[in-house]
């Protein structure tokens, strides 16, 4: 029985997919580890469970990297099992170890949180934890951008592989790139190695970007709005995200949280008001860029005087998106031009509205997301 190969066949079959040979091989390795999760030892009172290689998948975007991953989590044969964005993933093991910071040494001596030899370190019993919950971990979008995540991360994997904890994972970037030019990344190194050990490194090194394709095939702006907009917004979403399941995902920005409703192969879907008619600014807008390739953008009204604030805040999301080359995809009451017509701003509106419209260009969308530093200092 194909867990991976027989699906992935299917929808080429059905006509979801073209052949791709680099797809069908990566499909292959999932189905192998599937096969092994299926038939690995889970240990007893004298032995451990098995640990299992799992599977680093990487490449440029528009693969189907978290498509096939998708399927490979759907139907592995694991029962406790987790697919999350990886980010989302880091932001709750930071508020795990300080949820055990905040402990009584009584409090730390309960059995979900003891580890033997553990001592002040939160690391072994934050990993315990994990562990306990799930066996399998998928994690969409690895990377390393933050040095609260690659000061933890060699320690923390250690203590997961060591419960046999199987880890599958797609990213833009090779391991030994990870994290590159951070600071202190002599102390990161480690944690490469451990990944490189525990789970094979797959390229997904297919000439063809599947959501280029997509991207210049139709549209990226449509207006007025209006049920055919909207339409044609769930038609690029089927499009962009190559048939991945969408999820939900909380990003940390310095402490607050900020919710992404729809997400899925490095795609986030956010309405206007979501974005712009709330209190976020440029390092939120940044966080979106550093985490997602595309948005799609919903319900861009008419701006002026009367909407001031919320136009700012727009300026400044469409802003940070240039900046990272993020492709968009938006609907909106007007083309960029008219959205801001006239009265106090619409003059500085300009630039806005001129940057709009190259990132509709071929070139534009052909360009590759640009790693930003959301943490590094700003105008």
């Amino acid at each position: 029985m194909g867990y991976v190969i027989d699906r992935y066949e299917a929808r080429i079959g059905s006509g979801q997919l073209t052949p791709d040979p680099v797809q069908a091989e990566a499909a292959s390795a999932l189905d192998d580890l599937a096969h092994r999760l299926a038939n690995r030892k889970t240990g007893g009172w004298f032995s451990k469970a098995e640990t299992v290689t799992g599977l680093y998948m990487w490449g440029g975007v528009g693969r189907g990297k978290s498509m096939l991953m998708d399927l490979f989590f759907e139907h592995a044969p694991v029962a406790a099992r987790r697919r999350v964005h990886f980010h989302e993933f880091m932001a709750e093991v930071h508020d795990r170890l300080d949820a055990w910071r905040r402990l009584t040494p009584d409090e730390r001596k309960r059995s979900e949180w003891r580890v033997k030899g553990a001592g002040d370190d939160p690391i072994a019993p934050v990993a315990k934890q994990i562990a306990s919950e799930a066996n399998l971990l998928c994690f969409d979008e690895f990377q390393v951008t933050q040095i609260a995540d690659a000061m933890v991360l060699a320690r923390l994997f250690d203590a997961l592989f060591e419960r046999a904890v199987t880890v599958v994972a797609t990213s833009n970037r090779h391991p030994d790139d990870l994290y590159k030019d951070g600071i202190n990344r002599p102390l990161f190194l480690p944690f490469i190695d451990h990944l490189k050990t525990h789970c094979r490194i797959l390229e997904l090194a297919s000439d063809r970007d599947y959501r280029l394709d997509r991207l210049i095939e139709a549209p990226v702006w449509y207006a007025p709005l209006g049920p055919e907009a909207e339409t044609a917004l769930e038609a690029a979403w089927d499009r962009l995200t190559l048939g991945a399941e969408p999820q939900h995902c909380v990003l940390t920005v310095k402490g607050r949280k900020l919710d992404v409703p729809r997400e899925a192969a490095g795609v986030a879907w956010f309405s206007f008001e979501e974005l712009c008619a709330r209190p976020l600014g440029s390092r939120d807008y940044l966080a979106i860029a550093a985490n997602f390739n595309t948005v799609i953008l919903s319900g861009i009204p008419k701006l002026g005087p009367e909407n001031r604030n919320e136009a700012a805040r727009f300026v400044a999301l469409i802003d940070a998106f240039y900046e990272a080359r993020i492709k968009l995809v938006a609907s909106a009451a007007a083309e960029p031009e008219h959205l801001y017509p006239e009265g106090d701003g619409s003059f500085e509106f300009e630039r806005t509205a001129s940057r709009l419209h190259e990132m509709r260009s071929t070139d534009y969308l052909a360009e590759a997301r640009v790693e930003i530093d959301v943490d590094a200092p700003r105008d």
